[in-house]
């Protein structure tokens, strides 16, 4: 009863962690604007949190290169399964128009697998939006596939 409850509240109110990798700060922009009472994502139960540990949604911005992917592998590594990995923008998917710096290791999904890729430059806050759906969606899924699984074995 208690386990139903908990992957119910994952999609109907998840919680995101937003990371930085270090951008132009155009996409951690939007990424915040979600919050605004514009487009006010609160309503719909999704709450940004600081700790990793009780967030069930990683949003990652940015480039990531070899100063953070370490801190960015330590904070996916701390949250708990299942989880949800969103890389914005297209830093966060190619490394955009930092791919070629000495410094940058490419997108989010050389250093942690990703679910859902959002592009733009920068994404708007739509686009995030449908993004994390999107996501919850697959968890869902995933969710859904770890009951059949259970009892099937």
């Amino acid at each position: 009863m208690l386990k139903k409850l908990i992957e119910k509240s994952q999609i109907k109110s998840p919680w995101i962690v937003h990371y930085d990798c270090g951008s132009c700060n155009g996409c951690d922009i939007e990424t915040l604007a979600c919050l605004t009472p514009l487009y006010d994502v609160e309503r719909f139960g999704v709450l940004n949190i600081g700790n990793p540990k009780h967030a069930d949604v990683l949003l990652v911005t940015g480039t990531v290169n070899h100063r953070n992917k370490k801190v960015l592998k330590n904070i996916y590594d701390q949250m708990s399964d299942p989880k949800l990995i969103i890389a914005i923008g297209a830093c966060g998917l190619s490394g955009g128009i930092f791919k070629e710096a000495y410094n940058v290791v490419g997108g989010v999904d050389k250093v942690i697998p990703v679910d859902v890729y959002v592009p733009g430059c920068p994404a708007k806050p739509e686009a995030i939006i449908d993004g994390v759906v999107e996501g919850l969606a697959k968890l869902g899924e995933l969710q859904q596939q770890n009951k059949t699984d259970a009892i099937a074995s």
